[in-house]
């Protein structure tokens, strides 16, 4: 991505201080991967295989489906396949696999992986995905060959929202908050993390390629990796 497209981190601390920072918390739909794909399933996929399956009409779906999704919004329910399968009677994973060809990382995210690697970072991977979605993911992307670990919320019972999570990641894989970064597109989450401990964090300024950049509000916010890369190279 050239340069002039990507701009300063903003607000906070903008210059992070890699010095002080032993590991990497990153979270994966729309921190590494474009959320483009997730949007356009929940919102406009699904919601035609839903249509098809009650025949109604899409207009009609979506009406019935936004209030089911706002309901476990925060949840774990919310990320799981397993209950959406149960509930809406569909073959979630199976639909998701029709449009896969969409999931793809944002421009600079390899580069940035690379050199934090280099310069000796912890890079570990906590999603909230049900571990079926990271492995549709991880079967397009290899994202595998970067991380200590590929952490989903599910493998603990809590979603990132949760405290319990934080605590349950703490003791299982022991981090120091104060020298962790953790970066992730979620508001609510990035919340969960700073009550935890966790000192720097990172919001993601457009998490969805097709749609318009988003307030992140009290968050320093990444526009673009090439912004990391080139902090990790001095």
């Amino acid at each position: 991505m050239p340069s002039t497209s990507c701009p300063p981190l903003t607000m906070l601390n903008p210059q992070l201080p890699w010095s002080s920072i032993d590991t990497l918390l990153l979270d994966m739909d729309g921190t590494l991967l474009d959320l483009h794909f997730d949007n356009h399933f929940w919102l406009e996929y699904l919601p035609q295989h839903y249509a098809q399956h009650h025949n109604i009409s899409l207009a009609m779906a979506k009406l019935e489906l936004i209030p089911l999704f706002k309901e476990q919004q925060g949840t774990l329910n919310w990320y799981c396949l397993d209950y959406w399968t149960r509930e809406l009677e569909l073959p979630i994973v199976q639909i998701k696999r029709e449009i896969a060809h969409l999931i793809a990382l944002h421009p600079g995210v390899e580069d940035f992986l690379t050199l934090a690697q280099a310069r000796g970072k912890r890079i570990i991977l906590i999603t909230n995905a049900h571990p079926e979605s990271l492995s549709l993911k991880l079967e397009r992307v290899a994202l595998a060959q970067w991380f200590e670990r590929l952490i989903s919320s599910h493998q603990y019972g809590y979603p990132k929202e949760d405290q319990s999570f934080w605590q349950a990641l703490q003791a299982d894989i022991s981090f120091d908050p104060q020298r962790t970064l953790f970066i992730d597109d979620s508001l609510p989450i990035l919340r969960s993390a700073r009550q935890f401990g966790i000192q720097h964090l990172l919001a993601v300024r457009q998490p969805d390629s097709q749609s318009l950049p988003k307030v992140t509000d009290e968050f320093a916010a990444v526009s673009c990796y090439e912004q990391l890369s080139q902090q990790l190279k001095i």
